[in-house]
């Protein structure tokens, strides 16, 4: 569903992701992600929310960063996507985390579906990403780490 996702937002060149990989970080030594799956009568996936946790340093606690969030066409308008936040929100108040957090594309038609349920755009808080060249240089200006 991740390569369903990427077709989706216009980008599938940029999925690289392998079962492999996917496996590794929900199942492996050390997992950080986190994965919820919703499922038809006949245990076939049709969405799926991929999620980690996130930390506040002013409020002292984490949150759910949402990753992914993707309900196949022919489950949408089921209450499929409204479920699995649902779950997460749930996860969050169980554990005391304050935030459930996400970003999405601009042209995005969710935004509507995301305003129903009372989420809001964070204003003045810009996202900013580091990757392949510009993420090698700056670590190369790192200094060695003393143990």
């Amino acid at each position: 569903m991740v390569h369903e996702l990427a077709e989706f937002e216009r980008e599938p060149q940029s999925c690289v992701l392998t079962e492999d990989r996917l496996t590794e970080a929900l199942f492996g030594d050390r997992p950080a992600l986190f994965g919820h799956v919703a499922v038809d009568e006949n245990d076939a996936p049709y969405g799926m929310a991929l999620w980690f946790l996130n930390f506040s340093t002013w409020e002292g606690v984490h949150g759910i960063y949402l990753e992914d969030l993707y309900v196949r066409p022919g489950h949408r308008g089921t209450g499929a996507g409204a479920a699995l936040l649902a779950e997460l929100a749930r996860i969050c108040v169980e554990r005391g985390y304050r935030r459930l957090e996400w970003v999405m594309l601009d042209w995005n038609p969710a935004a509507d579906f995301y305003a129903a349920i009372g989420a809001t755009v964070t204003e003045n808080w810009l996202p900013y990403r580091l990757t392949g060249a510009a993420l090698g240089r700056l670590a190369e200006r790192a200094s060695p780490v003393k143990r």
